[in-house]
């Protein structure tokens, strides 16, 4: 592990000083508990839990990927993974349960999507939209078409 800082100050006696530098070995740095200290202040408690957790070899690969990755990767899952890869953590609940999935999702299962069902899936979320039995769609459907030919009517 290497630890490098620059001191920046308008003072004319610190504008010629050198970076400092540390370096420790793994083992030596999960023992330096001041270093710990000084990177939780300089960098926060997250970058210092990751190196940490780095040096332990503790890395979670999958929790790194980006989200349109995982999003496309998740697609693929049966609806029972999803359910379970949710309760996994926070970020993978809320990409679980994100609407870009069930948008992705409902385009892969259902063979027609009007533009209306579209309209009704991003009000209510694609999740729900999913969800929903056709029954239920078609009579929201219908009272979506009813709130709108009467201001059709006054348009016109």
């Amino acid at each position: 592990v290497i630890f490098r800082w620059w001191k920046i100050s308008l003072r004319n006696e610190l504008r010629q000083s050198r970076p400092g530098e540390i370096k420790e070995s793994q083992e030596d740095f999960l023992e330096d508990s001041s270093l710990h200290i000084q990177i939780a202040i300089v960098f926060g408690a997250k970058v210092l839990e990751h190196v940490l957790n780095l040096c332990r070899g503790n890395y979670d690969f999958l929790e790194r990927l980006p989200v349109p990755l995982l999003l496309y990767i998740i697609s693929f899952l049966e609806l029972e993974d999803i359910a379970r890869l949710s309760q996994v953590s926070h970020r993978f609940e809320t990409i679980c349960n994100s609407n870009a999935l069930w948008e992705n999702i409902v385009e892969n299962l259902c063979d027609t999507i009007t533009p209306e069902m579209k309209e009704l899936a991003q009000e209510m979320g694609w999740k729900r939209f999913f969800f929903t039995n056709r029954l239920q769609l078609q009579l929201q459907l219908r009272r979506r078409r009813q709130k709108q030919d009467p201001q059709k009517k006054k348009v016109t």
